[in-house]
């Protein structure tokens, strides 16, 4: 492929290197083969101009970098500086994959992205459409097989599977777009039929410099990303939706406002039926009853918004109200692990102080009992939260115990510190598995235990390595040894 196929034909660029020869890209040097184009980008750890000297070893036929980069010469390879990097990279690497699926949302906030995309897959797939969702738990086909991905993978990896995706037969993608997808332009070139926005609150304060920042991030999907035309699907009883609502009437989108303040799409009443919750939904004059198979009343709202998404992306409301019935909830997302002697287990991916919050909040109704939580933190990230999260799970449960998360490189006995700061009179078990042991074996009944933090995840974050480690696994271990007992 020529680069001036990959290029913005409306910006100039020297004729000179117009008719190179562009086998592929990357912006990892190691990753570069003859022909590539190298992405030479700033990154928080380390300046890719360094590697430029590799990469030109390995073959690279161009050295993309930002108008400012500092480098030494690269000789005879050609360098294209641009304002943009991080976005000349993304859309180069849409034009050189090219395949998309024809309908495409993303997905923005804090907590709840992976449950909507998945909730939208679902509610496609269940009207026969073939869907798929990427995020957080990976990439979901349409046979619901998953292959692991990051929450936003970076560019090229990003269009190379969209391009896969197409040629699977897939048409409808829902994605999750994070903070730092977002602010690194890894989701630039994407075709965007439709966004979502559902809160904002503490997060990632390790890389963003305040929240101001953080929330500037995602904005950008509907300041930027959106096409004008396109859905913005918002929350109406978030925090700062109005800050949303504002940017994306201003970029020319047509607006969805959801939830008990929702003008579009509105929740008017939720009643709890065991693990069930019945809702009543209003939608263009219309009211809708649906009984919903999960528990938590924000299921309920990340329901709504998934169903917001679809009827903005044209979906019959019948169709969509009709299926939210038949939803399954995602792993790891306030999930039924079992039980011993009259108590529950609930496993949860809340790692984030709203996210316990909700999490707890969701479970206390059905503690007739004592409500318990598991809880840690992972390390080399935001240690602001720590102590928020030991005064959350303080508040919101009857016993805590403090235990590692993904500790990473940092000590773990510091990390619970800090967690402990914020928990007075939390018990601390710092191996993990001891720690659910512990706590399923003082189950008594009606009471409920919440292992939070790492939900799906099947690997612990120990120094350098990963070590096999599933809450879903110790949790089975621990209650059939329970159940042994009981029996």
């Amino acid at each position: 492929m020529k680069l001036r196929a990959l290029l913005d034909p409306d910006n100039p660029v020297p004729q000179s290197i117009m008719d190179i020869d562009v086998s592929g890209l990357t912006a990892d040097s190691r990753a570069v083969q003859p022909g590539f184009v190298f992405a030479a980008l700033a990154g928080a750890k380390a300046d890719g101009a360094r590697y430029i000297p590799a990469a030109i070893r390995a073959g690279a036929s161009l050295i993309l970098s930002g108008r400012n980069a500092l480098m030494l010469e690269p000789g005879d390879v050609p360098v294209l500086r641009v304002d943009d990097a991080r976005r000349q990279f993304a859309l180069m690497a849409a034009r050189f994959y090219r395949g998309q699926p024809e309908m495409i949302v993303a997905v923005t906030g804090t907590q709840g992205k992976t449950s909507i995309a998945n909730f939208t897959r679902q509610l496609w797939a269940k009207s026969g459409l073939p869907a798929a969702s990427l995020g957080t738990i990976g990439l979901v086909r349409p046979d619901g097989s998953v292959v692991d991905s990051l929450t936003t993978p970076e560019p090229v990896t990003l269009h190379a599977m969209l391009s896969d995706l197409v040629t699977e037969g897939v048409t409808h993608l829902a994605m999750e777009a994070s903070s730092h997808g977002l602010e690194q332009r890894r989701l630039d070139g994407v075709r965007l039929s439709a966004g979502a926005f559902i809160n904002i609150g503490h997060d990632h304060l390790d890389y963003h410099k305040d929240m101001d920042d953080y929330f500037a991030a995602k904005r950008r999907l509907f300041r930027v990303l959106l096409p004008k035309g396109a859905a913005a699907v918002i929350n109406a009883d978030a925090a700062r939706a109005d800050e949303v609502v504002e940017d994306a009437y201003a970029r020319g989108l047509n607006v969805m406002t959801v939830g008990l303040k929702g003008k579009t799409l509105k929740l008017e009443r939720r009643t709890s039926v065991g693990f069930h919750q019945q809702l009543s939904i209003r939608f263009e004059g219309e009211r809708y009853d649906v009984t919903l198979p999960l528990i938590g009343d924000y299921q309920a709202g990340n329901t709504l918004m998934a169903a917001g998404l679809c009827l903005a992306t044209g979906s019959p409301p019948e169709g969509v109200f009709a299926r939210m019935a038949e939803l399954t909830g995602v792993p790891g997302r306030l999930e039924m692990a079992g039980g011993v002697r009259g108590g529950m287990v609930v496993i949860d991916y809340a790692h984030k102080p709203d996210a316990l919050t909700a999490a707890l909040a969701a479970l206390r109704p059905f503690a007739t009992g004592r409500l318990i939580c598991v809880v840690g933190c992972g390390g080399d990230r935001d240690k602001l939260k720590r102590p928020i999260m030991g005064r959350i799970a303080r508040e919101g449960a009857d016993r805590v115990i403090v235990t590692d998360d993904n500790p990473r490189t940092e000590v773990p006995a510091q990390i619970r510190a800090e967690i402990m700061a914020g928990a007075a009179g939390a018990i601390e078990i710092g191996d993990r598995r001891e720690a659910i042991f512990a706590a399923v074996r003082d189950l008594g009944a009606g009471d409920v235990l919440l292992v939070a933090g790492k939900g799906h995840e099947t690997g612990q974050y120990i120094g350098d390595q990963v070590l096999p480690f599933s809450d879903h696994q110790v949790v089975a271990e621990a209650l059939a040894v329970e159940n042994q007992r009981a029996g």
